[in-house]
């Protein structure tokens, strides 16, 4: 009993700390969101989302339409790119790569790619794909999301792949499916939702990204479908927006950061839910 009072105590010492940072990591949040809520609520306006950008010193100095759209463009073009890239990629090492020493590196080098600075990203890519045709583009942007996702849907569909019972593929191998169809009617179906939830949060990841768009798309204030030359991007513009020292434009930046960070909830908010209810299921 008298070992039990000092176990006890540093115990309740230790609970007491990590009560206290985790409290403290959460005031931090919440004055970060209260901040972005009160300044982005005040600046919201249809403007904003109908409008192209403007000289700061006109009456209604315009919006962010062209932000928005090439926002968009790039997220998707991203997707396109990484999205069938990461679930492939992630199929071989579940299933063909089994067991095998490549798989396992492979795996390895996954995760330490998902804590790869993504300022680092974007300067590896402005050397390959920026340098070399002397001007910023919007196919090194997206390349440069691509690769942010990649690793997180990869080790996301090894890991949904995983899960599914090895059972299921050998009663179909009894009843004489190839293994490519066993793949594609039991396996991806099996583990569907678990692949999609880690592609919405691959999205939500790369929709907040700044430093690799200025190192490769750039910025623009008029939107085009062609991706050869730069490419306007919200993140870049509350970057540029919010360091002006114009009033009207600082009050869009704050806007645009309201607008990007109920996105990036909304997409956590429905893979979280996802993930309970096929846990559930």
């Amino acid at each position: 009993m008298r070992h039990l009072k000092p176990r006890k105590a540093v115990n309740a010492l230790i609970m007491t700390l990590a009560t206290l940072c985790a409290a403290l990591g959460l005031f931090l949040l919440f004055i970060i969101l209260f901040d972005v809520l009160r300044n982005g609520l005040k600046a919201i306006d249809w403007n904003l989302f109908l409008r192209d950008p403007a000289p700061p010193t006109m009456a209604g100095a315009g919006g962010l339409k062209s932000a928005f759209l090439g926002q968009g463009l790039l997220t998707l073009t991203a997707a396109l790119i990484g999205v069938p890239i990461g679930v492939l990629g992630g199929t071989y090492l579940a299933e063909y790569g089994r067991h095998k020493k490549i798989s396992r590196a492979i795996s390895i080098l996954s995760d330490i790619a998902v804590s790869i600075p993504s300022i680092v990203i974007g300067a590896f890519v402005y050397a390959i794909l920026v340098n070399p045709f002397g001007s910023y583009n919007g196919w090194a942007g997206a390349v440069a999301l691509a690769v942010i996702i990649l690793p997180i849907i990869i080790r996301t569909t090894e890991d949904m792949i995983n899960m599914v019972p090895w059972a299921l593929r050998e009663a179909a191998f009894a009843m004489g499916a190839p293994y490519h169809r066993v793949i594609w009617g039991i396996v991806y179906r099996s583990a569907a939702g678990g692949i999609f939830t880690g592609v919405l949060l691959a999205i939500a990841r790369i929709a907040g990204e700044t430093a690799p768009l200025l190192f490769t798309s750039f910025n623009s204030n008029f939107f085009r479908l062609n991706l050869s030359g730069p490419v306007p991007s919200l993140t870049v513009s509350i970057y540029q927006y919010a360091a002006s020292p114009y009033e009207n434009w600082v009050s869009m930046a704050w806007a645009a950061a309201f607008v990007v960070t109920c996105f990036v909830l909304f997409l956590n908010i429905v893979g979280r839910l996802a993930i309970k209810l096929r846990v559930k299921g």
